[in-house]
């Protein structure tokens, strides 16, 4: 038996990837086991924390001879973490640069990271005056909200005095919903002696009774004989206590789509190129190989029924499949088609669950009870154990990086997971990164290519408005006289379109006409956005709010005038333009409570609107048989950004949303409004040409010593002051400059291209590199003393790969 546990703890303070020693109690030896949660006492006050044990053993040598402290509690009954999620954390710790607590934290559902609490416990030394405080109460619960200035002093005197003591908590705030039942005893041997005993006037009983009588012996759910007999809870506990029932609760899910109807979807015919790429998937399956495949293929190519089949051919074999949507926007019609293919068999985990609900998905997969599982980024590490595929649908999107500590990229993970499984990797997309196709090139992945539309058409007609032109003879600033005839035509067939703005609210900014001021955010270095539905302006990166001005703080004028377009604008001159049009719009405004995105799309596809209207989160995946129409108002706002993907991100959002029209039977037409017609990302994404782009993209890449023939690696460096922040970036510098050799390459240090957010200054450096040896320890051991310089405000972040230069 094991008399010593490896934790890896729950502390905030200089966090270390080793664990820490803890002797298991008598009583739970039998009991512990490795991937378990436990409560364990840290540090010199003793206090109680989470932990996760690691590793077992029956001996360990202690070089300072102190027995170690001992395990308080177990918080689970069995393992929350296998073989491979222990593994999988220490992979992510080396890879991310993270710490193996958060690394073993992100694969739980988020009820099940702890919480903590501060009690103070009176002593028998305690004064009178202590015991009056404390009442009848032997325990507080502490914080410094609760107690005033004076009571605080007071009871930081009665510890020192020996007269009261401080106990710390850890909750596990995992909760197991509990539905009541009910079982009728009333048979026709007792009905008549149960009948006697009621009043003939009681009418409700009587009602009760003869009913519970038909369901003799049968199981019900309590809340449905409520509504339908119109009972309240006090009235079925009376009829317990006369022996009519018998009432239990049992355990039950929480099932984020159990109201639904998905129907049930029949697999279709496939084309050539289609069961071309099911065959390879599956052969790969069968023969337990690990390879990745790219499925590329053109919008409404059918890439959705080659992961049907595929998964389906993965549950013959008696595997699991895991399928990852890049957002949730998509997950609503991703969602209803697995469903409908596979029923209970399909397990969801996304953000836009709540967080009981996702606990309840999770258990259902630990316990086998669901095969496939279909969700957004963190669903790469739903608990399956026999992985027979894993597919990344639009494996382009950026949302699949994480943002935050461990800053995993989800394609990396299932990589790694497929080897663990010996399983497939497919990644789909009309537009892969180029880093994908790259590897692709060079056989690295297996290229499968779906050439040809469903349909049988061509991919849709698109016009190309140059606005430096048409704004000369435009009916409205941001509508060209062809955007609107075509819309125009579109209703009058009775059709449907689809409109694309990356911006959300009503104006990027406003300012004065008199002086040029821009009201910006008081915590960040960027101009608040007018948002017309709340009358307020507000700032997008630290949520700051304010009224609306009509008179300039700087000058005192009352020419305040709004500026720049968004989503907001947009649909209400649509409604003055198009007074006949019915217009939803989806943005991030409008979809903030649960179940907005299906509840838009359902209303779309149900043609009770005839324009969808929103950012980018229209662009991807949608499939409306009656759009007919895709228009873009402003094709230029990716190629804003100062990152080298700008290009690669305008030709892909473009591609992907024209991608939208003429999927069924009917032609398609895109008008695309742009300031700069003539750049190549924009000219090739009009032509659908992926091939073309790849290749002049690379050059482009090749000689300004970019992914994929560098790696990168982003050092951020804040602080709450831009002095701090710049000398640490510039000191970190000098250290890589003696650990890097002459080929790697150091931009900046540099101010972020958003230097200030949420009061906090940032600076940044980015690393390119081919094949540096001395360069990981130096981050791994950079991450654990920069935690240091936390105490004045200093953070030092550690991003491989990154997605996003901007912050």
């Amino acid at each position: 038996m094991p008399n010593y546990a490896q934790v890896i703890v729950d502390v905030k303070a200089m966090q270390t990837n080793r664990p820490y020693t803890y002797q298991i109690p008598a009583e739970l030896k039998d009991q512990i086991q490795v991937g378990m949660r436990v409560v364990v006492p840290f540090g010199k006050g003793d206090r109680k924390v989470q932990g996760f044990v690691v590793e077992l053993s029956e001996k360990v040598t202690f070089a300072d001879q102190i027995e170690p402290k001992q395990i308080e509690a177990l918080m689970d009954l069995t393992p929350v973490l296998n073989e491979e999620a222990l593994a999988l954390a220490d992979h992510l710790a080396r890879e991310t640069f993270a710490f193996k607590i958060r690394c073993l934290q992100v694969m739980l559902p988020n009820v099940m990271r702890a919480s903590y609490s501060k009690g103070l416990r009176l002593l028998p030394t305690a004064s009178s005056e202590l015991k009056q405080f404390f009442g009848a109460k032997e325990e507080l619960e502490f914080s410094a909200e609760r107690f005033s200035k004076a009571e605080q002093a007071l009871l930081r005197k009665a510890q020192k005095a020996g007269q009261l003591e401080v106990i710390y908590h850890v909750k596990d705030r995992a909760r197991v919903k509990k539905t009541k039942f009910l079982t009728s005893l009333v048979t026709r041997q007792n009905y008549a002696e149960f009948k006697a005993k009621v009043r003939k006037n009681a009418t409700k009983q009587l009602d009760l009774l003869a009913f519970l009588a038909a369901k003799s012996g049968q199981e019900l759910l309590q809340a449905q004989v409520q509504a339908q007999l119109d009972l309240t809870a006090s009235q079925l506990k009376k009829a317990s206590e006369s022996g009519w029932i018998k009432q239990f609760e049992r355990e039950t899910y929480r099932d984020p789509t159990q109201t639904k109807d998905y129907g049930q979807s029949v697999p279709k015919i496939l084309t050539a190129e289609q069961k071309n790429a099911v065959d390879q998937i599956t052969s790969a399956v069968k023969q337990a190989q690990a390879t990745t495949f790219l499925l590329q293929g053109v919008t409404g190519s059918g890439k959705t029924e080659v992961y049907l089949q595929t998964i389906a051919r993965v549950l013959e074999q008696k595997k699991q499949a895991l399928m990852l949507v890049p957002e949730i926007s998509l997950t609503p019609q991703m969602v209803a088609r697995v469903k409908a293919r596979f029923g209970k068999q399909v397990a969801l985990l996304h953000s836009a669950l709540s967080d009981g609900e996702r606990y309840d998905e999770w258990r259902r997969i630990e316990r086998g009870e669901a095969s496939v599982v279909v969700g957004a980024r963190s669903a790469i590490f739903a608990p399956l154990t026999d992985l027979g595929v894993i597919i990344i649908d639009e494996e382009h999107e950026t949302s699949y990086k994480q943002e935050d500590m461990p800053r995993y990229q989800a394609k990396e993970v299932a990589l790694w997971r497929a080897k663990y499984h010996n399983c497939p990797v497919v990644l789909g997309s009309a537009t892969p990164a180029l880093e994908t196709r790259a590897r692709a090139q060079k056989g690295l992945y297996t290229h499968l290519q779906l050439t040809k539309r469903i349909n049988g058409d061509n991919l849709p007609e698109v016009t190309l408005v140059d606005m430096r032109k048409a704004k000369l003879t435009a009916p409205d600033p941001d509508f060209s006289k062809e955007m609107l005839e075509a819309l125009a035509k579109c209703l009058q067939r009775k059709e449907q379109a689809v409109l694309m703005l990356n911006r959300r609210g009503y104006s990027a900014f406003v300012m004065c006409r008199e002086c040029g001021f821009v009201l910006k955010c008081p915590n960040c270095d960027v101009s608040l956005t007018l948002h017309m539905d709340t009358h307020s302006m507000k700032c997008h990166y630290c949520g700051h709010e304010e009224a609306i001005p009509h008179v300039c703080p700087q000058c005192h004028s009352r020419k305040i005038y709004y500026y720049g377009t968004g989503t907001q604008k947009i649909e209400e001159k649509l409604n003055q333009l198009l007074p006949d049009a019915q217009i939803l719009r989806m943005d991030v405004d409008t979809t903030r409570k649960k179940g907005a995105h299906e509840r838009i799309l359902q209303q779309f596809g149900a043609k009770q609107a005839n324009i969808l209207l929103g950012t980018q989160m229209i662009a991807k995946g949608l499939d409306f048989p009656d759009v007919t129409l895709v228009g873009v108002l402003n094709a230029d706002t990716a190629l804003e950004f100062p990152d080298y993907r700008a290009s690669e991100r305008t030709f892909q959002l473009l591609t992907q949303v024209s991608g939208r029209a003429g999927r069924a039977d009917k032609k398609g037409h895109v008008v695309i409004q742009t300031y700069n017609p003539e750049h190549y990302a924009i000219q090739l994404a009009c032509q659908q040409n992926y091939e073309r782009f790849f290749f002049q993209e690379m050059q482009l890449r090749h000689l300004n010593d970019y992914p994929p023939y560098y790696y990168t690696i982003k050092i951020t460096v804040s602080a709450e002051s831009e002095n701090l922040a710049a000398k640490e970036s510039f000191l970190i510098k000098k250290q890589l400059a003696q650990c890097l050799s002459a080929d790697a390459i150091i931009l900046g240090p540099t101010p972020s291209a958003i230097m200030r957010i949420k009061n906090r200054f940032y600076y940044q450096l980015v690393i390119k590199y081919k094949h540096e040896q001395a360069l990981e320890s130096y981050l791994e051991e950079l991450v654990i003393q920069s935690q240091r310089g936390e105490k004045k405000g200093l953070q030092v972040v550690v991003d491989r790969d990154p997605v996003n230069f901007l912050t």
